[in-house]
């Protein structure tokens, strides 16, 4: 009887960013000294699983969109132009060599689409990691980030940030430090509970393209724009006092910047927020949310709320009935997963 072929299943979390977004595009950082940009990994859970084959075809599925593309073999793959999944292509491209053997690969996102909380950054990272498993590549998480946010660049054709990536690896709560030496992951020992029963998770509706906020207000900072440029001094102000009041549980505080960081961002391109995302806010906070801010680059997406425990349901049930969609999610203590089934 044969035996059927063993599969590689990697699987990566999604993030909320608190604070310090945009800062995490190079070389944006290296212009405000002791950037750092603050954030948390959810169980909203994205994954890779890649099964061999012995008929030379290559077969890659996403599995919530729908997307597939077939070839004949990896030759066919690296000689394409484009792909159906293009992440599960790009990837492909990077990894395979003429003549390793066929495979299955198929792709997962808890996250809705456009949701703002990285669920392609997740994706990037699970399917990198199956794929150096499968050919045999050990990589750091390091080296994994590098290649997955590199390829993304790749894929978007726009620069991309590095925070989205290391939730998904470590899992947690992360202050991501950047500075001219590199990029340092500092671990926050902020209880798993108080993460779960404080904050909630809405989305708003896909945002018209994904990343075209972020790239607008780059292209401002580089090319010198005073105002976007205090913004960000500002902005980093922000992300920094906000590790120090994760680090010492001051949910007032962390309320506070969430507010400040939220009506700071907001400013440096329009469509950043939208009539939704307000009417949402203006509800919540008529009804006992301490904060809120867009997640990712904006212009829909999702938000997260900061709310006393005492009051988390009535949130939710008003964030629901204003047209806001919860998403159930805890606090992801672990990250990057690989395993061989």
């Amino acid at each position: 009887m044969t035996s059927r072929p063993k599969s590689i299943l990697a699987r990566a979390s999604c993030r909320v960013d608190l604070a310090g977004g945009t800062l995490d595009l190079w070389p944006l950082y290296l212009f405000h000294p002791g950037a750092v940009t603050v954030n948390f990994a959810l169980d909203v859970m994205t994954s890779c699983r890649i099964t061999p084959n012995r008929s030379g075809e290559i077969h890659l599925r996403s599995l919530d969109t729908g997307k597939q593309d077939r070839f004949a073999s990896t030759s066919a793959l690296l000689k394409a132009r484009s792909y159906k999944h293009p992440l599960a292509g790009y990837l492909c491209r990077f990894f395979l060599t003429e003549g390793t053997t066929g495979l299955s690969l198929e792709t997962h996102s808890d996250s809705p689409a456009g949701a703002g909380i990285s669920g392609s950054s997740a994706l990037m990272i699970a399917t990198t990691a199956a794929l150096a498993r499968f050919v045999g590549r050990k990589l750091s998480k390091e080296e994994i980030r590098v290649i997955a946010q590199n390829v993304e660049a790749q894929l978007i054709k726009v620069p991309t940030g590095c925070q989205d990536y290391y939730p998904a690896l470590y899992g947690g709560v992360s202050a991501i430090h950047l500075s001219a030496d590199g990029i340092h992951r500092e671990s926050l020992p902020v209880p798993a509970q108080e993460v779960d029963s404080r904050f909630v998770l809405v989305y708003t509706g896909a945002p018209r393209q994904s990343g075209i906020n972020n790239w607008e207000v780059f292209k401002t900072h580089i090319n010198g724009d005073k105002r976007i440029f205090r913004n960000f001094e500002n902005i980093s102000d922000i992300a920094q006092a906000m590790r120090s009041a994760l680090l010492k549980s001051d949910w007032i505080e962390v309320a506070r910047l969430l507010r400040e960081e939220w009506k700071l961002r907001k400013t440096n391109a329009p469509g950043i927020t939208t009539p939704l995302i307000e009417k949402l806010v203006s509800a919540a906070t008529k009804n006992g949310a301490r904060a809120a801010k867009v997640c990712g680059a904006g212009g829909g997406g999702c938000a997260i709320f900061l709310v006393e425990p005492e009051s988390r349901q009535r949130v939710s049930d008003v964030l629901t009935a204003n047209g806001g969609q919860i998403l159930p999610f805890k606090l992801a203590s672990k990250g990057l997963s690989v395993k061989v089934e």
